[in-house]
């Protein structure tokens, strides 16, 4: 099992816009792909910023992969649409995860 997990400073500007948007469409968006087995999305509670709150996302896939797939065929289509929509209001990183146990 394999998790990939993206953290995003969201500006406090448009955090609620931001937060309907993710359930709404982004997330809907990544798990039509077909890659993915399930998701989670966490609001980080230990932060202290003035400049926005951090949100994690989080797919669940059988295999690394599955996100080598993801990447290739499905990602770019993605990352572009979240640039266009928010611009420098949110910042990403993304990262890979297994699961050990």
């Amino acid at each position: 099992m394999c998790i990939y997990n993206t953290s995003t400073k969201v500006d406090y500007s448009i955090i609620n816009k931001w937060l309907q948007w993710q359930m709404k469409i982004y997330i809907p968006e990544v798990m039509a792909t077909g890659f993915f087995t399930e998701h989670r999305f966490y609001k980080l509670l230990d932060h202290d910023d003035n400049e926005g709150a951090i949100y994690v996302t989080q797919f669940l896939m059988p295999s690394k992969e599955d996100y080598q797939q993801y990447l290739q065929q499905r990602a770019p289509e993605l990352q572009q649409k979240t640039l266009e929509e928010w611009g420098d209001k949110i910042v990403s990183f993304s990262t890979l995860l297994q699961n050990v146990q």
